[in-house]
């Protein structure tokens, strides 16, 4: 344990997880709000929400890239920092079992789904069709560095990441 708050007192793993988060939810909510009518097909594919009323799936495929957008800001510019850092675990925590679920429904649909890592979907996260194990790797590292930018008690890096901003 002792090795671990060594390595937190020195800022990087928080700075660290703070660009790999910040960037990749800046740029997931951007190819989002690109393309809405995508990201609500996608959406609804999960059968996660209600189909009615209408207003609630669209309002979550609407406004859900621009909370996105928001978190990478303030994880970007340390504005905010820990509640950015909770939205995205928080996020994540939902989005990673929602892929995972969606695969699964998925395996025995095509002839070339035998198992949950030959499934190949949209898995609305705004890159477009993509192996599912894959996507579920990157998601569960994503929470990990979500995590520790929420949890992690360094002093350093916490402020923006251009001296002086933030």
């Amino acid at each position: 344990m002792g090795a671990i708050r060594n390595l937190d007192a020195t800022g990087l793993p928080l700075l660290f997880a703070r660009i790999i988060v910040g960037f990749t939810f800046l740029y997931y909510g951007a190819q989002k709000i690109s393309d809405p009518i995508a990201f609500l097909k996608s959406i609804e594919a999960y059968n996660m929400l209600p189909a009615e009323p209408s207003w609630i799936i669209n309002g979550v495929a609407v406004i859900l890239p621009w909370i996105e957008v928001l978190c990478a800001g303030a994880l970007l510019s340390g504005i905010q920092l820990r509640a950015a850092a909770l939205w995205t675990t928080g996020l994540l925590a939902v989005f990673t079992p929602a892929i995972y679920l969606l695969g699964v429904s998925l395996v025995g649909t095509k002839p070339e789904f035998q198992s949950l890592c030959d499934v190949i979907a949209d898995c609305g996260c705004g890159s477009g069709a993509v192996p599912v194990c894959p996507k579920l790797a990157t998601n569960c590292g994503l929470l990990l560095l979500s995590l520790w930018a929420l949890l992690s008690r360094s002093t350093r890096f916490r402020g923006g990441l251009i001296p002086g901003v933030g």
